[in-house]
């Protein structure tokens, strides 16, 4: 996949984001939608949130995602926004098709869909819901769901007999305002192969578990490795790091981020932690 670049401005060649678990306080769309408007004003880059059905304690208030950057959308005009990341296999890839078209065109063409197996070790969303449980089906169900993406995106009548989704000739317009179609970054843990093959052949990488500046740049560096295997160029890939407030994201751009988010902490997160943060603006060039 490739896809239109992000219409913000890039500060010193890193992005500044803000990654924000829709939880307790932030569990309030207007809320957050708020924050977003306020961050744009303050020169960041890009507004990110969570995509969960329900988390462990102490929360106990969970936002839905999609509803949450649709009034995002509406309140800014150049932050780039999209859930960080989404279960794709715990999600109907038709409906996705859907949400993502409509928000792409909402926004003005500045959604990036962030993609990942999903786990029940936070929240037991998937043993609780009865979504599948085993990381190789899922893996398979997440590949199709990206195929079918893909193709929909195209415009194109969808022609789709998988292990678990079938369109039959379905055209699914309208098409999303990026062409060929709507960025998609790929979620991995380190030591997983599988999910950073995935991430190479796609326009973006999220780490996430990874511990500390040496982990990260092995990481970069295996995907990149893998991308170019593939034939495929570097220039336009995008790398985000997730790191806690008050960390120097600077070394982590030296080794090949792109994108720096603000990583809140989720049993704590609270309106006054990100306003502070979001105040203090983006990472300085």
């Amino acid at each position: 996949m490739t896809s239109t670049p992000s219409p913000a401005p890039a500060v010193g060649g890193l992005r500044s984001g803000l990654w924000l678990p829709l939880f307790d306080e932030l569990a309030d769309p207007l809320v957050v939608t708020s924050l977003a408007a306020e961050a744009e004003e303050a020169g960041w880059h890009g507004v990110f949130v969570w995509d969960h059905l329900r988390w462990g304690e102490p929360v106990e208030e969970v936002a839905d995602p999609w509803i949450t950057l649709a009034a995002i959308a509406m309140a800014t005009e150049r932050v780039r926004i999209g859930p960080m990341v989404t279960a794709l296999p715990r999600r109907r890839p038709v409906k996705v098709v859907k949400e993502t078209v409509t928000l792409d065109q909402l926004s003005g063409g500045r959604l990036t869909l962030g993609v990942g197996l999903g786990s029940d070790r936070f929240g037991s969303e998937l043993s609780t819901t009865g979504e599948e449980l085993d990381d190789r089906v899922r893996a398979r169900m997440l590949d199709e769901s990206l195929d079918v993406l893909a193709a929909a995106w195209s415009g194109e009548a969808v022609h789709h007999r998988g292990e678990h989704y079938t369109l039959d000739g379905v055209r699914l317009l309208p098409r999303p305002v990026q062409r060929p179609g709507i960025p998609v970054w790929g979620a991995a843990l380190p030591g997983k192969q599988g999910p950073l093959r995935r991430a190479a052949r796609l326009d973006g990488f999220f780490p996430v578990a990874f511990a500390g500046l040496d982990e990260f740049a092995e990481l970069v560096a295996a995907v990149m490795r893998l991308r170019a295997a593939e034939g495929k160029d570097p220039a336009g890939y995008d790398v985000a790091v997730s790191l806690p407030p008050g960390t120097d994201p600077a070394p982590y751009a030296g080794v090949g981020a792109t994108w720096w988010m603000v990583e809140f902490p989720w049993g704590a997160v609270s309106v006054d932690t990100v306003r502070g943060v979001l105040r203090e603006g983006p990472a300085p060039s």
